[in-house]
């Protein structure tokens, strides 16, 4: 077998196996480090010239940030405002991918990786604040 191959089937069943055991939170977690993953693969797809691995991986950037924002609820939250604030921004930073994608623009990936690292940062301070209690 391929070592390459050998690696992803790994990394596969390691992740099935992440995402059997995980909590609700540490799943969109998940998500949050898979969306990233993916943003940093499609810029350097990008400045390699390989437009078909970059618009696959914008696409799977969309997708996880579409998952987010699906993931989204009003009613249990206690400021239902902020989640609106919240699904505006998953909205922006699909939005600005389409636009990265379209011009091939490494920044516009950097602007959204940041954003997303922003919003999983405060994500991570919430099981920070579980795990203390």
């Amino acid at each position: 077998m391929n070592p390459m191959k050998a690696l992803r089937a790994y990394q596969k069943v390691n992740s099935h196996a992440q995402i059997s055991e995980a909590s609700p939170h540490r799943l969109i977690q998940m998500l949050f480090e898979g969306g990233l993953d993916r943003l940093a693969q499609a810029k350097g797809a990008m400045e390699r010239g390989d437009i078909a691995q970059k618009c696959v991986l914008i696409t799977k950037s969309i997708g996880i940030i579409t998952g987010l924002r699906q993931g989204l609820n009003e009613e249990k939250a206690p400021d239902p405002a902020a989640i609106q604030q919240l699904d505006s921004l998953y909205e922006y930073m699909n939005s600005q991918l389409l636009k990265a994608n379209l011009s091939n623009d490494p920044q516009i990936i950097d602007e959204v990786a940041r954003l997303l690292t922003t919003v999983k940062s405060g994500w991570d301070a919430i099981a920070a604040q579980e795990t203390a209690l």
